[in-house]
């Protein structure tokens, strides 16, 4: 079964809320306060939440990125697109330009880097020279 690039799942959550498609709380607002054993109060926000969502979906895009068969080649090109797109609406959408934005597609770019690395290598080790 093919799973398209799962990190297009945190840059459509973004345009929702970046656009104000839901209205929605500020990515710096707190979801949740804890206070600690040490004293100090945790906090973690909208945007700590997307990008915990953005490792996950990273980590699984690598999993992914294991597999050496034809789908993997149309997945490494629709990571590819959905770097593309987050470049571009990093540089001309004025709502995508944070640091929050920035580091999801920064994750992107690692997909597509170690999609690709992984792939080469798995090729190589299937190649025999004998």
């Amino acid at each position: 079964m093919w799973i398209p690039p799962l990190l297009v799942v945190p840059l459509i959550v973004y345009n929702i809320f970046g656009f104000g498609l839901f209205g929605g709380p500020g990515w710096g607002s707190p979801v949740v306060t804890l206070p600690m054993v040490s004293g100090a109060t945790w906090s973690l926000t909208w945007g700590d939440l997307l990008v915990l969502l953005a490792l996950v979906t990273l980590f699984l895009e690598v999993l992914k990125s294991t597999q050496t068969n034809v789908r993997s080649i149309l997945d490494h090109m629709l990571s590819t697109v959905v770097f593309v797109i987050y470049l571009v609406e990093f540089l001309v959408v004025p709502a995508m330009a944070t640091s929050l934005f920035f580091t999801c597609m920064a994750m992107s770019f690692i997909d597509v880097v170690a999609g690709f690395s992984v792939s080469i290598r798995a090729a190589g080790r299937d190649v025999n020279l004998n």
